[in-house]
């Protein structure tokens, strides 16, 4: 999706795909691109572009220069350029960036900052941010 809509030519060259049947646990720090179609857990940083396709699912911090989200992702995310939810996107969690944008009929809970992106958002542990997620019990 990013490639469709102008993403550098030498980010791309460097991409990096998590399938749709792939499940990664653990840190990545990429130097190029990075497509999440499958499922993620832990923290990704130092991506030029990172999309989180319409399939993929994150759990943990995202660090990039532009992000484009169509999946899930559950984490703080710092973008230095920009950050899009598509209108597929569910994202919950903590976001820092200069610019935001959120289709229509995206989902988004958390706190947001419009700063530099120079400095991270409070890091949350992945175990908070599933518990977060679930409604809570009703009071008896």
């Amino acid at each position: 999706m990013f490639w469709e809509k102008g993403g550098r030519g030498d980010a791309r060259e460097g991409m990096t795909l998590i399938s749709e049947d792939a499940f990664f646990h653990g840190s990545l720090v990429v130097k190029g691109s990075l497509r999440v179609e499958g499922a993620f857990e832990g923290d990704i940083s130092d991506a030029v572009d990172l999309e989180v396709g319409a399939k993929g699912r994150v759990i943990g911090s995202l660090a990039a220069e532009t992000i484009v989200i169509a999946g899930e992702v559950a984490g703080d995310i710092v973008a230095a350029r920009s950050l899009e939810i598509l209108s597929s996107g569910r994202v919950t969690g903590d976001v820092r960036t200069p610019k935001l944008k959120i289709d229509e009929g995206a989902f988004y809970e958390g706190s947001c900052s419009m700063g530099s992106g120079d400095e991270k958002p409070r890091r949350r542990r992945s175990r908070d941010l599933l518990d977060a997620a679930q409604p809570a019990d009703p009071v008896s």
